[in-house]
């Protein structure tokens, strides 16, 4: 068999098949976006592992999707990897999905993936919505290199030496911030960044009341100032060189 016949047959292959585990995106906010591939699959698989159980399991009610769930979150990987190696092992499948968008990007699922490799078992993406790269597209800001820095740490020196590097960068730079904490995140990039540095927050992305905030660190701050901060925050930063002054 030629390597363009494996590539067919990869391709055209039952889903899922025994032993592999899923990553599959789901909505960020429009269900319209959740994919009939990723539907079809979560309809047959095995096992659902998600964040939440009671948030993953009013998304999949909406489609009809009935199968078992457990948790799977940052407080309890230790003791779940070692669960979903032995259902994998068994030639079970198991989905791995997060409240909204593409699981392992800044989220646990990345170490059940690592783990996954390590004890030689399939890991396949199922493509779904990305805050990130969906606020990148949108933002106006250079998109051909950038780099990704997910939630920062709450506080201390780590939050600070991470400011500073990402002050410092030439490329484009995208933080996810919550609604309490965005206020704070901007005052302290104004004063490592400067003011007029190019800023594009996406708020409420793909849902009825998304909006664009910026196009400065200082109009991001002063919307902010007049209007309370609500929704999922994504932060789209210049790099060094895109300043306006």
């Amino acid at each position: 068999m030629n390597s363009e016949e494996n590539k067919n047959q990869k391709k055209d292959r039952a889903e899922p098949a025994p032993g592999v585990l899923y990553l599959v995106g789901t909505p960020i906010g429009n269900l319209g976006d959740f994919s009939p591939r990723a539907q079809s699959l979560l309809k047959s698989i095995s096992l659902i592992a998600c964040e939440d159980t009671r948030r993953s399991k009013l998304l999949l009610r909406n489609f009809g999707i009935e199968r078992p769930l457990i948790s799977f979150h940052k407080h309890n990987t230790k003791s779940r990897i070692p669960q979903i190696l032995e259902i994998l092992k068994q030639k079970q499948s198991v989905a791995l999905i997060s409240d909204a968008g593409l699981p392992a990007i800044s989220d646990p699922g990345e170490d059940l993936v690592a783990a996954s490799k390590e004890n030689n078992h399939e890991v396949i993406c199922i493509p779904g919505p990305c805050a990130a790269i969906t606020a990148l597209a949108i933002s106006g800001l250079p998109t051909r290199r950038f780099t990704f820095e997910g939630f920062l740490p709450k506080k201390g020196q780590e939050r600070k030496n991470i400011l500073i590097k990402i002050s410092q960068e030439d490329k484009t730079t995208i933080l996810y911030e919550s609604p309490h904490q965005i206020k704070n995140l901007l005052k302290e990039l104004s004063l490592v960044c400067g003011e007029e540095r190019p800023i594009q927050i996406s708020r409420e992305l793909t849902k009825r009341f998304e909006e664009q905030i910026g196009p400065t660190i200082k109009a991001a701050l002063e919307h902010f100032t007049k209007n309370k901060p609500q929704g999922e925050l994504t932060v789209v930063l210049g790099g060094v060189g895109n300043s306006k002054d």
